[in-house]
Order: C-alpha cells, then structure tokens, then sequence
C-alpha cells in the first residue's frame, strides 16, 4: 500500500504507539479488500456499547488512554453512537449496576482520547450533516447508508476498530464507497406503491434490502412520488441497510446522484424488479400477532428526531398507556434536551411513556431487560429494530406509530 511520509511516520511508531497500532489496524484492513492507499477523512463516527465492548474490550480502550495526551488524542472530529445505558432509568429498565460501571469506564476512556460524547445514530440530524463528496468514517449502518445515499458523502461501514484507528490517525483505506467506479447503481427497482408512513418507508427498505442482499450491489429505486422527508429516507436507508447490508442506495430524482437514472447507471443494462402493494402487504403479514398482549413497545433504531417525538407526544395526548404495557421513545441527548426544554418529553411521560435518551434499545442488553420486565411481545414502527430483536428473544410486530400507540394504550396489538 502507498503511504505518505506522515502515514508512515505513524506507521513506525515516531507518533506514538496508539496511532501506531491504529496504522497498522488499517494496513490489515486495506490489505484485505485490496485498497492501494489510504484517503484522509473529515470525521469520525463509532460504535462502541460496551454490550459490544465487553471488559476485553474496555480494558483495551483504557490502555489507549493511559499513554500521553499527546499520543492519544483523535487527529479529527470524532462522535459516538448510541451507548448500552441512560443513567437516569437504568435500574427501573432491569440493567444491573455492573453494567453502568463498565459504561462510565468506556465514556472517561473515550472522553480522556478527545472523542465528542454525542451518543447518537442520527448525527446527520442532530449535529454536523457531512457535505457532498467528504470522506468519512463512519461506523453505524443507518448514518452510513443515509450519508451516503442522502447527502452524497464517502463513507464504508467502519467497525468500532477501524474508526477509531481512523480517529487517531485521520485516514481510512481507500476502498468500496471511498471510489466513485463503486457508487453505481447494479440493481434497478421501480415501486407502484407509496409508503404513507414511517413502517412502510421502512418496509420498502426491508424489500429491496432483501432482495439486493450485498455489501457490493447498489439499488436504485424508480416510481417514488413526491419529496421524502429527512425522517422518511432515515427509516428507509436503516431497514435497507439491516435487512441487505447496504452502505448505498439512490432514487431517481431525489437523491443527489441520481438526478436522472442514466446518471448512475445503463438503464438497459439492468433488468427492472417491480416493489408492489402486495409486496408490502405480505411483509407486514410476516409480523402479524393481532389481539396478543404487548407486554414493550419501542420508539428505537433510529433514535427519534424531534418531529417525530412531537409527533408521538400529539398522538398519545389525552391517552394513557396500559399499566401491563411499556412504552419507551429512545432519542439523542439533543434531541431529548429540545424535547424537554418544549415540554414534548413531558406530555409523553404524563400519558405513561418513558424518555430514554444516548442509548439505543437493541444495544442495551436487550436480552437482560426482557428476562428483568418479563417482556416477550414487542411491537415497533422500526423495520431495523423488528429485524434485529427477534435474535434477543422477542417477538416482534411491525407497525405504524399511530398503530403503536393505540395498541399501547389497549394493551393488545390492535
């Protein structure tokens, strides 16, 4: 691989050891997929819950932050992702003291390498939105595949490692999305139904995810009407890169590289593969489980913007969530501190809901919270969080928020 005499400088350890070990994490890295050097990146972004880190993990990261402040400290912007704990209501959630212990050793690690503390899987709402053309490293899936698709940046999927090491040293290998020959659209959808609510934005991701299913190939979709929104296209991006493991996707006329659909690709070298209503009729049929009892339904994965928790307030407004049943709406410290000072946090927990804020429900000890609450029945307007959670021991419902929150307050999946 070509480095540069900074990179290699690093590399050889006249940096310090924790960007030496950073260089040589992405060598490995960029060895494996073939990248002939490294591309220096704007901003880093890592997922890093300690569900995910366990005590190795931790003792590792407090390792990095023992050596000098010179040696340790990020070379670039660099955030977080939603952490495994809220302080505020860990216990009433079932999570044991241990876990909050092994998180605050993570955060004063992290905090002692200079990493910004954001907590959040919707950055690109809530904090610095990448420009057109920046390369990043980014490591949640659903910023990603929304960076990429929506906002026209350079990023591949960078696990907890590899961002920090591009932290560290303010560069990624050079491979996949970080090269433009790899951005063009290799299967072609064209939808004859329009998703009317944020579950079937995220159902339409689950179809083409599923159907496209590579890291590699890149969808376009066709026949999308209208302009989604920014919590429309976050829904979408993160069910498709869930269910499909996709970092890209475009839609012709509304994402920015795909103003026409000659622009990304040979429209009659790629077959068309229709999205219908049925398609979405029997995706949400594959979730069905009416009139049982939800014992947790879960605002969650992504993290809610601040529409979408006014919006939640406005529905729940003159209800009451059913004593049997809990409703928890997950959002970033941002957000939650908006939320709060509007009294939008407040109506939601007057109706019976909870207000969690900085973590994410399937990177918290899922597992553990279910067996503490007695929870199995979980009902979600998040095609990711449905996707996911039936690996924790759940079982899971797919529905609209409105649907949501009347099943709620009746106790019954309506």
């Amino acid at each position: 691989m070509q480095l540069t005499e900074e990179e290699s400088a690093m590399l050889h350890g006249e940096m310090g050891w924790p960007r030496q070990w950073a260089m040589e994490h992405l060598l490995q890295v960029g060895a494996f997929f073939d990248a002939e050097s490294l591309v220096p990146v704007r901003q880093a972004h890592m997922m890093a819950d300690t569900e995910s880190l366990g005590e190795a993990g931790v003792e590792f990261i407090e390792k990095l932050a023992a050596c000098s402040a010179k040696e340790r400290q990020v070379r670039i912007p660099m955030i977080t992702d939603p952490r495994g704990i809220d302080f505020d209501h860990y216990r009433e959630l079932g999570q044991a003291d241990w876990m909050a212990e092994l998180e605050q050793r993570a955060i004063d690690a992290f905090r002692a390498l200079g990493i910004l503390m954001t907590d959040t899987c919707i950055n690109y709402q809530t904090i610095m939105p990448p420009g057109r053309g920046e390369h990043l490293a980014f490591g949640d899936t659903g910023v990603v595949i929304y960076c990429n698709s929506v906002l026209g940046a350079y990023s591949n999927f960078e696990g907890g490692p590899s961002a920090l090491a591009a932290g560290l040293t303010g560069r990624a290998p050079r491979y996949g999305l970080h090269l433009d020959e790899n951005r063009r659209a290799t299967r072609r959808f064209v939808v004859d139904y329009q998703p009317e609510n944020l579950a079937e934005w995220g159902a339409l991701g689950a179809l083409v995810g599923r159907r496209t299913g590579s890291y590699w190939d890149v969808p376009v979709i066709e026949g999308v009407t209208g302009s989604p929104g920014s919590d429309e296209l976050k829904h979408l991006g993160a069910a498709m890169a869930s269910f499909g493991s996709i970092p890209l996707f475009h839609i012709v006329g509304i994402t920015p590289e795909a103003p026409t659909l000659s622009a990304v690709c040979d429209p009659d070298a790629i077959a068309t593969e229709p999205v219908t209503e049925k398609d979405f009729s029997d995706f949400f049929a594959g979730y069905g489980n009416k009139g049982d009892k939800v014992d947790v339904v879960v605002f969650s994965a992504p993290q809610l913007s601040l529409l979408e928790m006014a919006e939640l307030a406005s529905l729940l407004a003159g209800q009451q969530v059913h004593p049997d049943t809990a409703l928890l709406a997950v959002t970033s410290p941002v957000v939650a501190a908006d939320a709060r000072r509007m009294g939008i946090s407040g109506r939601i927990e007057a109706a019976g809901g909870r207000v969690l804020q900085g973590m994410c429900f399937y990177q918290s000890y899922a597992r553990e919270m279910a067996e503490a609450n007695g929870w199995t029945t979980l009902l979600s307007n998040s095609a990711k969080l449905v996707n996911i959670i039936g690996g924790y021991g759940y079982k899971p419902t797919l529905a609209s928020m409105r649907d949501c929150v009347a099943s709620a307050v009746s106790g019954k999946i309506m």
